[in-house]
């Protein structure tokens, strides 16, 4: 077996066409999902896969908000995100977001069997967070509650999330969390992580963003 991929896009003729194809070429497909709350779900009663690969236009999410929830469940498999966006703009989000490969519609399958097979070779192990992220109502949950984010909020934790244990730049988390072409003051990017401290505090119970001065911020 070549490794084991869950599978995420809206589109039921090609996700069942990726199935397909997967299966056929030796891979284990853990799931398929149509929807970031199905996804959740799925995700939640299944063995982690080795390889993800998320649409970015899902009905109820995008699949880069969804990337970073599956992260705070546990999923560290590494992900291929799919769209028909092929502007650098998109894909630098995609990247900040924590994708580890991106590859634009249409495609040629060949192409997407060999990024998987370079994905499953440098997967890492599972880990967890004290708390979970929602992709689709935008909220943080832990021990202590539920707290709301803003799209901002959510795509900055969503980041520091998908690279917990790396010191994530300064610049990167800008580019991940605010739209292409954003002016962003670096006080306006420390107001927003002393912000989700206090968040991550109210809901786990400790602040876990640790500061690399003059660098960016890490997830503990």
């Amino acid at each position: 077996m070549r490794g084991t991929v869950a599978v995420v896009d809206d589109d039921e003729t090609l996700c069942a066409m990726i199935v397909r194809v997967l299966r056929l070429e030796g891979f284990d497909v853990a799931w398929s999902a149509a929807t970031g709350s199905d996804a959740l779900r799925r995700a939640a009663a299944s063995v982690s896969p080795d390889v993800l690969i998320l649409d970015i236009a899902l009905p109820d999410t995008d699949g880069r908000d969804l990337l970073g929830a599956l992260r705070s469940h546990g999923v560290a498999a590494p992900a291929l995100l799919l769209s028909a966006r092929s502007s650098v703009a998109d894909k630098v989000l995609g990247f900040g977001a924590g994708a580890d490969d991106y590859l634009t519609k249409p495609f040629a399958i060949d192409e997407l069997l060999a990024r998987l097979d370079v994905l499953i070779r440098r997967a890492p192990g599972a880990t967890t967070t004290a708390f979970v992220l929602d992709p689709v109502r935008h909220v943080v949950a832990g021990p202590g509650g539920t707290r709301p984010l803003s799209p901002t909020e959510y795509r900055l934790l969503a980041a520091l999330v998908s690279r917990r244990g790396q010191v994530v730049r300064r610049a990167s988390l800008i580019s991940s969390a605010w739209p292409p072409g954003s002016v962003v003051r670096e006080n306006t990017l420390d107001s927003y992580v002393a912000r989700l401290r206090r968040t991550l505090r109210d809901v786990a119970g400790d602040p876990s963003i640790a500061t690399a001065r003059g660098i960016g911020y890490r997830l503990d």
